[in-house]
């Protein structure tokens, strides 16, 4: 590890992750003995890592003031500027953005239409343009930039960095997005489900222990939940565990591409609620625009939020409606996994949320399917604003803080050697 830039895959050495962990875990600064006593590591593994670290401008050591006899103690702690990772979300309508320190605090996000989201190569085309805009706007050396992390729609390929077909992502069939980005920018890439890098940002902005079994409920273009047990994430055998689009609430609802009626993620999509908005009388068809178009639709959302907030009776009965439902779903995440927290967030949770929070919980406590005997806390995201963006980022520091045997793996090389299937391989 040289002072000139950051050796991702030398950093995500276990002792290394251990290291910085516990360093990370104490803002104010903690001492080279102290470290050695978290981490169960000798006194002189710690101290190397700690010079390597020191050297490669990832940790500050300084001084403290001396008091009585003998060398004072030195104190280690993180140099924001040190390192930085940049996330990246795509969404149907908008890709986000998002250039976070060593800290955690995000720098500098950008928000960009997402350019004819059928073809994929144009959208890594300028993915890779604004990840350089990023950085320049940011001014911040390309040199300390650890990596890019990606929170797609799923089903993904982490194994294989694909995007394999996203119904949220039309014309996108086996993307080889970790390769191509890689590639397109020269940095390494994480790629995740969107709702899982929601969950691995929760667990690193939470206090310590604050927050271990919760499930995340990702309300946006798409409805996903991400699940955290024990303090990790739950990716599941393929690294797609949450997708519970396809719970059924509402046996009269529409049909869903399964085949079933009323899914949750059907029922409850935004679309479809500006659908029944205009049903209603709430919005016009001109106001509603084109339901097909994800970006008109989130505008004619917002009139529909915003109706709701000033006590129109059917808008309010829409959006109370898509929270009893949204809660039915939640009944079975619960019982299923016997979490004790729901986080809410997502590109459009924040205009449901006031009302939603005064109808969901009661109705999920309330709900005769319910059989798990502990409460359940309800939260939203300790990240107000690209939670999936902010998640993405994060998923890079957390992959070189976080000794876990689960991290995702990372494309470095230059040239990644393709399999007989024509599937480009790590």
């Amino acid at each position: 590890m040289s002072g000139t830039g950051v050796n991702l895959g030398a950093l995500a050495e276990f002792n290394v992750a251990v290291v910085l962990d516990a360093i990370r875990r104490h803002p104010s600064g903690v001492t080279r003995t102290r470290v050695s006593t978290l981490t169960a590591l000798s006194g002189m593994t710690v101290s190397n890592v700690c010079r390597r670290l020191v050297e490669a401008g990832l940790v500050i050591e300084r001084a403290t003031p001396a008091k009585g006899r003998g060398k004072p103690p030195k104190l280690l702690t993180l140099n924001p500027g040190g390192g930085f990772a940049v996330g990246v979300h795509i969404d149907p309508a908008v890709i986000t953005y998002a250039l976070i320190d060593l800290s955690g605090r995000v720098r500098e996000r950008i928000r960009t239409a997402t350019p004819t989201v059928q073809d994929p190569a144009k959208v890594v085309r300028e993915m890779a343009a604004m990840v350089d805009a990023l950085l320049l706007t940011a001014a911040v050396d390309r040199a300390k930039v650890l990596g890019v992390g990606v929170a797609s729609p799923g089903p993904i390929d982490p194994a294989t960095g694909v995007v394999l077909n996203p119904p949220m992502l039309p014309g996108w069939h086996r993307v080889e997005l970790r390769s191509a980005l890689h590639l397109a920018t020269g940095l390494p890439v994480l790629i995740e489900k969107d709702a899982t890098a929601a969950v691995v940002s929760e667990l690193w902005f939470s206090e310590p222990g604050a927050r271990r079994n919760f499930a995340f409920l990702y309300y946006g273009t798409g409805f996903a939940t991400g699940v955290a047990i024990g303090g990790s994430a739950v990716r599941g055998v393929s690294s797609n565990a949450g997708d519970t689009a396809h719970v059924p609430v509402d046996p009269g609802g529409p049909v869903c591409a399964c085949g079933r009626r009323g899914c949750v993620g059907v029922v409850t999509a935004p679309r479809t609620l500006v659908a029944h908005a205009v049903h209603h009388g709430v919005l016009t068809e001109n106001q509603a625009g084109d339901t097909t178009d994800v970006l008109q639709v989130g505008a004619a959302f917002g009139l529909l939020a915003d109706a709701a907030d000033a006590g129109v009776p059917e808008a309010v009965e829409i959006l109370t409606t898509a929270a009893r439902q949204i809660a039915r779903a939640l009944v079975v995440v619960i019982n299923l996994l016997d979490v004790g927290e729901i986080v809410f967030g997502g590109p459009f949770w924040s205009r449901i949320a006031p009302l939603a929070l005064t109808t969901l919980p009661e109705a999920v406590r309330s709900d005769p399917g319910l059989v798990v005997p502990h409460g359940i806390r309800f939260s939203e995201s300790a990240i107000p604003d690209d939670v999936a963006a902010v998640g993405a980022a994060t998923l890079v520091l957390d992959n070189s803080f976080s000794p876990r045997p689960e991290a995702l793996r990372i494309a470095t090389e230059a040239h990644p050697p393709s399999g007989a299937d024509g599937v480009t391989r790590p």
